[in-house]
């Protein structure tokens, strides 16, 4: 028989799991780079945005709009890397947790 109080306190643990495991994915931090290195940008495990590095070589040209492109692709590229990291976090610190329900992914549940 399926015990509803059993099923709440297992709710319960993977809310709170699930809080302490986006909270810890605040400290992950990963860089992204364009340009062969000219810029640099740093995001964390939930897509936060920390840090931006440019080359000085770029900051003294007047082509803003390559400036302008090479930080986003940058931050993308971190920000992916963020995002596949916390995925692969997240379902290791939730594995085991809840029963495996077919389209049920405790991985994206705090996404967004």
């Amino acid at each position: 028989m399926f015990d509803m109080m059993k099923m709440m306190g297992k709710i319960k643990e993977v809310q709170s799991k699930m809080k302490e495991a986006q909270e810890e994915l605040a400290q992950i931090e990963v860089e992204g780079e364009s340009g062969a290195g000219l810029v640099k940008a740093l995001v964390n495990g939930q897509k936060k945005l920390l840090k931006v590095e440019v080359d000085e070589s770029l900051v003294n040209t007047a082509d803003k709009d390559v400036l302008q492109d090479l930080i986003v692709a940058a931050v993308n590229k971190a920000s992916a890397e963020a995002d596949t990291l916390a995925k692969e976090y997240m379902k290791k610190h939730t594995d085991g947790l809840m029963p495996n329900i077919p389209g049920f992914d405790l991985g994206n549940m705090f996404n967004g």
